[in-house]
């Protein structure tokens, strides 16, 4: 069987998704487990953009061994420059570089002639060959560009040193019938093709992402891109968690293998649907929650007598099982820190002193604790070393029937002053916004609230995300606890606390501080 890689885009298009805001060591945690994944090759960011993305892809390059890391750059020295510094400590270096070839991009937002997109990217691919050995330059809006175009500026780029092309279909515009037909009319009318690979790159505007995908390696295809869960900007990218299992699950079809460990499937879902904030619909294939889950009397008779009846996919072959954590309110350190090793948990000895205070404080709350509350602890901004703005350190609530809610909280600020304020509301969550607002004397609005469990039971931890608009910048946060209303309080302050931190990159970024 022939092998495809796999290129993951989750931490550069899929954080593009609207209102994803992703800390540095949060990107990291997502690269670790993508690395643990086994892709191939890992699209970081894009470095020159912002000083953020800049420092979370120069400490994921450090860190990755075992996947290629990139850095995506537009066809200009600026941004090639800045890719080069945030990966050349990688140990597999390399470049993603972009430009546009449809007419309609051409016409209105390059404002050049073809002739001076053909220059632009051929520039940009020498000038990248100086410091790359893994160069890939990918054709925007490729599926609705002119193909005799397009096979051109491919041979031009390929004679320049670029060693990987994509066909990227970026508005989600094509049909799985058009992309077999584009590849096999790229293969045909490129003399040089058979120096590079070719990958595929689909976006799922018309809900086709996957299908494209999975006819693109029918055609040939040697790369194939996606993110997992399929975020991304407007409807997403393709899920690569959906193409990996149809390529095990149906090899007699498609005939070729990847590098992906298929039981790392759910807990990377996961991983990636907690920090992002964004919830995985329930039905969604392979990692959904009701993916394996049977209502109708005739389905679970099937299932009971032969799982092969309804089930296509074994829950254990994607990681779904029940395993529970063995330690408890009588557990040390030691043991705890042996089981997050296991779980393949990534902590400083501070972080780890931070989670299994967390931990010892939860085994008081809870009669059992499993590895998604661990997970969920471990995803808790609090524990990693971010020293926020804002620390809460007392929350009161008062409720009841026929009374007004009302809130007092009190709130460290990162010079050590303690600010105290009371608030009311209509509800106790919206009493508890009212007070932050105004110890913060800051104009905020709620634009999201959305909470879910971690686990079953009525003492399972409560995940908060919510969505602020604060002085006309947008913000998401997370806040974990075991009480709902403390948890919906850590969101909000979360949300403010990621902004300011933005506010500091931003801050550097200004200064000319790009590198280390």
């Amino acid at each position: 069987m022939r092998k495809v890689d796999i290129f993951d885009t989750t931490l550069r298009d899929g954080e593009q998704s609207a209102g994803v805001n992703l800390h540095p060591h949060e990107k990291l945690e997502i690269a670790l487990q993508l690395e643990k994944y086994g892709v191939d090759i890992m699209e970081a960011g894009f470095p020159a953009s912002s000083y953020g993305d800049f420092q979370a892809v120069q400490q994921i390059a450090k860190t990755i061994k075992n996947a290629t890391v990139v850095g995506l750059a537009r066809s200009t020295k600026s941004d090639i420059d800045a890719v080069y510094e945030a990966v050349k400590d990688a140990a597999k270096p390399g470049i993603h570089i972009f430009l546009a070839t449809s007419p309609i991009h051409m016409e209105y937002k390059l404002k050049k002639k073809p002739k001076e997109v053909v220059e632009a990217a051929v520039q940009a691919v020498e000038y990248a060959s100086k410091f790359f050995t893994h160069i890939q330059w990918s054709a925007e809006d490729a599926t609705r560009s002119e193909w005799p175009f397009l096979a051109h500026i491919i041979e031009k780029v390929i004679e320049a040193g670029a060693n990987v092309i994509n066909l990227p279909d970026t508005v989600g515009y094509t049909t799985p019938k058009e992309y077999a037909h584009l590849i096999t009319y790229i293969k045909e009318h490129v003399p040089n093709i058979h120096k590079v690979k070719l990958s595929a790159h689909c976006h799922d505007d018309l809900g086709m992402a996957v299908s494209n995908s999975l006819s693109a390696i029918e055609s040939g295809i040697d790369q194939i891109e996606g993110t997992i869960n399929g975020i991304g900007e407007r409807a997403g990218n393709a899920s690569l968690e959906e193409i990996v299992v149809a390529l095990q699950i149906r090899k007699d079809v498609y005939k070729v293998e990847t590098n992906i460990d298929l039981t790392q499937t759910i807990r990377t879902s996961n991983l990636v649907s907690k920090l992002t904030g964004m919830i995985v619909p329930q039905n969604k294939a392979v990692v959904g929650a009701n993916a394996f889950a049977h209502e109708s009397g005739i389905h679970q008779d099937g299932v009971l007598k032969n799982k092969s009846t309804y089930e296509v996919i074994n829950p254990e072959m994607v990681g779904l099982n029940s395993n529970k954590m063995v330690l408890g309110k009588h557990s040390g350190s030691h043991a705890f820190y042996q089981r997050c090793t296991e779980l393949g948990i990534h902590l400083t000895k501070d972080e780890g002193q931070k989670l299994f205070t967390a931990f010892k404080d939860l085994t008081s709350k809870k009669k059992e604790v499993t590895e998604d509350d661990i997970f969920a602890l471990m995803m808790d901004s609090s524990v990693k070393g971010l020293f926020p703005h804002y620390q809460m350190e007392r929350l009161q609530i008062s409720y009841g029937s026929h009374i007004i809610p009302t809130t007092t909280i009190a709130i460290k600020t990162e010079d050590g002053t303690v600010l105290q304020e009371s608030a009311t509301g209509k509800g106790s969550v919206e009493s508890v916004y009212n007070t932050i607002s105004r110890i913060l004397n800051k104009d905020i609005s709620l634009l999201d609230y959305r909470i879910q469990s971690t686990t079953d039971g009525s003492d399972a931890l409560a995940e908060v995300y919510v969505k602020i608009n604060c002085e006309g910048e947008v913000s998401n946060g997370r806040g974990i606890e075991h009480d709902v209303l403390e948890a919906s309080a850590k969101a909000y302050l979360d949300a403010v606390n990621r902004l300011s931190i933005r506010e500091k990159f931003a801050s550097y970024s200004a200064k000319g501080v790009v590198v280390s």
